[in-house]
């Protein structure tokens, strides 16, 4: 029998590490063996998670360095922005026996870790042992503008709405379901964490507006985008068609996609377009 992969997730009580516990659950191949959560310590995961398979995986609030002495394959990230950085050290020592997939911002523009996008970047992933997770406005964004970033003649305009999910489970203004009735907030107009990770990484400015609406999870992006010398859509759509042809998760389409269409799943739909001369 296939041994399977042990996992710690540490950062369990978010909606991330919330999602991360019942898929790693369902994976044929791998087993949860630990879940650090402060708040959830000495409570059974199948308590908080409903339908976890495992009646005994409790939380723990161990001391992070104590990582070391587990027998593990994967540890996952799932902390607040800022808190990973602080145990850098400790990460590069751990990561000598297994991979660590860290899923904050803290370390998407640091090279001595691997930027982990899948359909992007397959081959430098393969053998790395710490990969930084891309955000979630950030994967949108890159696998809308990839196809045909060397085609621009000028910075995108990205305007973005996404779910309230995405403002995390503490208590805000952007989760915070009367406030978001009826409305729709940005979240930040002008440089925005994401819009300067997508920049660093197509190598190619952009500029985002992301907003947050009363919905609970998906993110819908329309771009605007000036091109070198005119195309004809059946061009495009061809362009993006061959890109992501071999990429099951990623389906392009001619009809403008809607968040309802992707919604739990693990999809992206990319299409809709309309071109005026240099205007796509």
């Amino acid at each position: 029998m296939k041994k399977k992969i042990n996992i710690a997730l540490v950062g369990a009580r978010g909606y991330v590490g919330f999602e991360l516990i019942q898929l790693i659950d369902k994976h044929p191949n791998a087993q949860l063996v630990a879940a650090y959560s402060r708040q959830y310590d000495g409570r059974k995961v199948c308590d908080i998670v409903k339908g976890f398979s495992d009646d005994k995986l409790r939380y723990c609030a161990d001391e992070l360095k104590d990582l070391e002495n587990k027998d593990l394959d994967v540890i996952f990230l799932a902390l607040p922005n800022e808190i990973a950085a602080k145990n850098r050290e400790l990460w590069l020592k751990i990561s000598k026996k297994c991979v660590i997939i860290d899923l904050s911002s803290d370390f998407r523009f640091d090279d001595t870790w691997t930027y982990g996008q899948p359909e992007t970047r397959q081959k430098e992933i393969i053998g790395k042992k710490r990969i930084a997770n891309p955000g979630c406005y950030a994967t949108a964004s890159q696998l809308a503008i990839l196809p045909i970033v060397d085609l621009l003649d000028a910075t995108p305009n990205i305007f973005g709405v996404s779910g309230y999910s995405g403002a995390g489970s503490k208590p805000s203004d952007k989760n915070n379901q009367k406030l978001l009735k009826d409305n729709l907030m940005p979240y930040k107009l002008v440089d925005h964490i994401h819009e300067r990770e997508v920049s660093h990484v197509l190598n190619h400015p952009v500029y985002l507006m992301p907003h947050v609406a009363q919905f609970f999870r998906g993110i819908h992006l329309t771009i605007s985008i000036k091109l070198k010398e005119p195309k004809k859509i059946s061009g495009i759509e061809k362009i993006y068609a061959n890109y992501y042809k071999d990429f099951e998760l990623i389906k392009v389409c001619q009809e403008i996609p809607e968040v309802s269409q992707v919604q739990n799943t693990h999809s992206v739909l990319i299409g809709g377009f309309s071109i005026k001369d240099k205007h796509l």
